[in-house]
């Protein structure tokens, strides 16, 4: 590894946090430019490996991405300040939204706003799925966990761990279908080693476990803020496949189960997160502000749902450090070896269809007012009812797909311009 200034280090990082637009496709690429192709601090090889094991976390991978790399570079202090730095600038333009939203959401002006970007993200969603894809599906075994994966999650109803599990078990017993995905054996030299890992991780285990523990004993169960922080440190726990399974997990569970907001008010977080830099996970932090909005607990309520999300938020984060201080060490050691590898090659395969199984949620939500569950045969899934198509939101997002896929107009620029014509469409009416 080079030698690299913590200051130097630190101002990259910070370029990263502000320009981390895109989602999880465009943030990694935006790390790769600048890290491997620009900076050159670290090569693709390791670039790719860490990534892959960043895929088979919990949570979103292009933080965590982020939070290795930065340990790779400065050790504990390294890993904390990119995984921050990538979180901060969009926690703080989520929080601002987030109340303009509550304040101003009833007029047209602004419902039109959200309308439009309900298009532009699913356009921007289905992009994420092509781009993984090409990078993800080579050979004959990938393609088909992706089938397999998208058909579980989607037709069957299949917990998403099952699904991660199977294919890392599958990638592992089959390497040899996988060989290029596995490096060859790292030189003993080449083994970063920073002390003070093993400690950071269990601060960070304390820190987690104590705040939950605390907000039970002092809210009770049954409480706003104890089901957020419940909730979400159990996502943080079982959303294995990186932000877009974080998702499609808070989607339906947050609209479904809980109440917390419904599924157009889901949609119009995903166009504040993606209007904003950071993780799309950050979407999270509006969910709990909608939340503890709604339930609000004490007076006044725009000041307990920034309370909300500041707890969702804590919760959210603070396990993604956790497993990156606890494995990056362990992963380092096993760079070379082969069935790893190709395990972790295998999972990036199956969230190719995790984000499908996404895309395909969000644009039944999107393009329908109302949907049905089928249930029948082992089969339990989500269909359209076609009567209820938005003729209005199908055009858009055929225009924003349009955008995307034909013009390549770059994301900033997809989301001004549905933003607009969904503020002409509304104040139209």
């Amino acid at each position: 590894m080079p030698e690299v200034p913590f200051r130097a280090a630190l101002a990259v990082w910070w370029r990263i946090g502000l320009l981390s637009f895109g989602g999880p496709a465009g943030q990694i690429a935006l790390m790769h430019r600048i890290l491997v192709s620009e900076k050159r601090w670290v090569d693709e090889a390791r670039f790719l490996h860490a990534l892959n094991y960043c895929m088979l976390l919990p949570g979103p991978e292009a933080q965590q991405l982020a939070t290795y790399i930065g340990w790779l570079l400065h050790g504990v202090r390294g890993g904390l300040v990119a995984g921050l730095l990538f979180i901060l600038p969009g926690a703080a333009a989520i929080l601002a939204l987030s109340w303009l939203y509550v304040l101003l959401g009833d007029l047209s002006i602004v419902a039109g706003l959200f309308f439009g970007l309900k298009a532009a993200v699913l356009a921007i969603v289905m992009q994420a799925l092509v781009r993984i894809a090409r990078r993800a599906l080579t050979g004959l075994l990938a393609p088909a966990l992706a089938v397999t994966a998208f058909l579980l999650l989607f037709v069957f109803d299949v917990p998403f761990p099952f699904v991660v599990l199977g294919a890392g078990l599958i990638g592992y017993a089959g390497a040899r279908w996988f060989a290029d995905a596995a490096p060859a054996a790292a030189p003993p030299e080449d083994v970063v080693v920073r002390p003070g890992t093993t400690r950071a991780a269990v601060t960070c285990l304390v820190l987690w476990a104590g705040t939950i523990a605390g907000v039970y004993a002092v809210f009770g169960a049954g409480h706003v803020y104890t089901d957020l922080a419940s909730f979400f440190s159990k996502m943080a726990v079982v959303t294995f496949g990186g932000a877009y399974a974080v998702l499609a997990y808070v989607a339906q569970q947050g609209v479904e189960h809980y109440g917390w907001l419904r599924p157009g008010e889901m949609i119009d977080g995903l166009g504040l997160a993606e209007t904003t830099p950071g993780p799309l996970i950050l979407v999270t932090q509006y969910v709990g502000f909608l939340g503890a909005l709604r339930q609000a607990p004490f007076e006044p309520a725009l000041l307990a749902a920034s309370l909300g999300a500041a707890l969702t938020t804590w919760v959210t984060f603070l396990p993604c450090f956790l497993w990156i201080f606890a494995g990056a060490p362990y992963v380092e050691r096993l760079r070379g070896h082969r069935a790893l590898s190709a395990a972790l090659a295998a999972i990036t395969a199956a969230v190719v269809g995790v984000i499908a199984n996404l895309a395909l949620w969000f644009a039944l939500n999107v393009l329908f007012a109302q949907q049905t569950r089928v249930t029948a045969y082992g089969v339990d899934l989500l269909a359209p009812v076609p009567a209820s198509v938005s003729v209005p939101m199908l055009v858009l997002s055929a225009i924003a797909i349009a955008l995307v896929f034909l013009a390549r107009l770059g994301i900033p620029g997809v989301l001004a311009l549905c933003a607009a014509l969904g503020m002409a469409w509304s104040l139209s009416q």
